[in-house]
């Protein structure tokens, strides 16, 4: 009760100051799906690279009162399920948010491990839906309109962010009120999307496992759960990405053209992955494109 409190207290009183932010449990009277913490399961951040999450939060970014547009978004860092890019993918595009008005929440989400999680396959995609939830029982206090709330995720952030877009009518959260975990729109940089041919390896193994079912494989190739109700969606990706293959961004695309989801996808002959924020070979700027994007859709 006290940690709760607590965890309360610090969600309000840092709404006024602007820039100030101080990491939100997202689970204060326990976290779902967890098995006790072993002593050796600590965790590491070195250089903003975090690993062993077993204690998930949110880190609130807001902007100056007089950008604040009520629009809300929860970044996902990537890290291939092994460990967040908290800096690149987080923070950086947090304060980035912040520029043009919007409320960012940079996502430290549970790394799926059979260590700490009764089942892994749905640790990260439970802290995505309860960021969610958490955001829209909160949006009145937070001055977020709950109608504008998104998600952007990086690499396996993406596929994180995917699922969430995806899946949220099959809820892995306790939701007694009923809280639409539907995000508004959806943002996917360089992202992790299916789990067939063109699957980041790493990713698939860490969050299903070495000898996955086809069943399960279905279920978290992302392009296949598709539907008219998907949330409009902005795609960014290099195509020399030797990481996470291309076809990851151009097998989404697809299936939202085919069931009709207004999208936008901004490919770049190069670049690689993992650029965040800039990709180095343009002067062009994503975010520049993300921008129009949003305000294009109506959520600006």
């Amino acid at each position: 009760m006290k940690i709760c409190i607590l965890n309360i207290l610090l969600f309000i009183t840092c709404i006024p100051c602007g820039f100030a932010q101080q990491p939100i449990f997202l689970y204060p009277e326990g976290v779902p799906n967890s098995k006790k913490t072993p002593s050796t399961y600590l965790e590491i951040n070195e250089n903003n690279k975090v690993g062993f999450v077993s204690i998930p939060t949110l880190t609130p970014f807001f902007p100056e009162k007089v950008k604040a547009n009520g629009v809300a978004v929860i970044i996902c860092p990537g890290g291939g399920y092994a460990r967040l890019m908290m800096s690149n993918e987080g923070y950086d595009i947090a304060r980035k948010f912040n520029e043009i008005g919007i409320t960012a929440f940079v996502l430290k989400y549970r790394l799926p491990s059979d260590e700490v999680m009764v089942d892994k396959t749905i640790g990260p995609l439970q802290d995505a839906q309860r960021a969610i939830q958490l955001i829209r029982l909160r949006s009145a206090d937070l001055g977020i309109n709950p109608a504008k709330i998104g998600i952007i995720g990086f690499s396996a952030g993406g596929h994180l962010a995917s699922t969430a877009g995806t899946h949220f009518n099959h809820p892995v959260i306790e939701n007694k009120l009923n809280v639409n975990l539907r995000p508004d729109f959806m943002m996917l940089i360089y992202p992790v999307i299916s789990f067939g041919a063109a699957a980041h390896q790493g990713s698939k193994h860490n969050l299903i496992g070495m000898h996955p079912s086809q069943e399960l494989v279905d279920l978290y190739s992302n392009e296949k759960q598709v539907g008219g109700n998907t949330p409009v969606t902005f795609i960014v990706q290099a195509q020399d990405d030797k990481t996470v293959a291309v076809q990851n961004s151009l097998l989404f695309y697809s299936a939202l053209t085919e069931a009709k989801v207004r999208a936008e996808m901004v490919l770049y002959p190069t670049g690689g992955h993992g650029f965040g924020l800039y990709n180095k070979a343009t002067k062009d700027q994503w975010f520049d494109h993300a921008t129009n994007w949003l305000e294009a859709n109506g959520i600006l």
